[in-house]
């Protein structure tokens, strides 16, 4: 009798990425073979210098960018066989996105903020609002479920950012300069409340910085240099 096979624990993978971009008559060489694996729960931070790629790394990584060769899966699901529709759905599922900027609809509430993509959805309206003000409450905000954004200060916008990325319940977060716009103290509140998701719900976290401090108290870092990610153990 063949033993089933144990699932993988691989929620998000790239082998092989390039990317380029044609500037007038010149090939710009963005990426140039970045492999990479991460695990379901594994906290990773990608640093390197401005204008290395590390954003158009995590664009291709949730399926919003495509890379000029190379393969990227989602839980063993090929990105480039996707259609469109296939692909939005598979990200929806299974992976969150947070970015420098929150990018909160400033006429809406902090819970109707969060509750939008669940709206979107169809989901049923008083649904989603429950599942928005538990959310809400896991970063800490369920006393300002009603401010607007321009009530909010800026670490508490960055949080609301956060529950509205994990009102799918992703596998994995994708996080692009999430403290970036942020003061010490509220930079810090925001990145404990991110590894806060990551050991309640074993969300993956796969962060782009420039923060040392940030990357630090990741499981691991990689540096993007030349095109290359290298693992920060063998860049020391």
């Amino acid at each position: 009798m063949n033993e089933a096979k144990a699932p993988s624990s691989i929620v998000l993978e790239c082998q092989e990425i390039y990317k380029e971009y044609q500037d007038a008559n010149t090939r710009i060489k963005v990426l140039m073979g970045v492999s990479l694996q991460v695990e379901r729960g594994e906290q990773i931070a990608i640093m390197g210098r401005s204008g290395s790629g590390k954003t158009t790394l995590l664009q291709m990584l949730g399926g919003l960018d495509a890379p000029t060769s190379g393969d990227i899966w989602i839980h063993s699901r090929p990105l480039r066989r996707q259609s469109e529709r296939q692909l939005e759905k598979l990200r929806n599922r299974s992976l969150g996105f947070i970015y420098q900027k929150h990018h909160l609809l400033p006429e809406f509430t902090a819970v109707e903020n969060v509750a939008m993509p669940l709206l979107i959805d169809g989901v049923d309206p008083n649904q989603a609002e429950k599942q928005a003000k538990s959310m809400l409450d896991l970063v800490g905000l369920s006393s300002r479920l009603h401010h607007l954004p321009s009530m909010l200060s800026g670490g508490e916008r960055q949080r609301v950012a956060i529950a509205r990325a994990l009102i799918h319940d992703p596998e994995c977060v994708l996080a692009d300069e999430p403290t970036g716009n942020l003061d010490d103290e509220s930079a810090l509140q925001v990145l404990e409340v991110m590894q806060e998701v990551n050991r309640a719900y074993k969300t993956s976290l796969v962060i782009v910085t420039h923060d040392p401090i940030l990357a630090a108290r990741m499981d691991k870092t990689y540096v993007l240099h030349g095109g290359k990610l290298i693992a920060q153990a063998e860049q020391d």
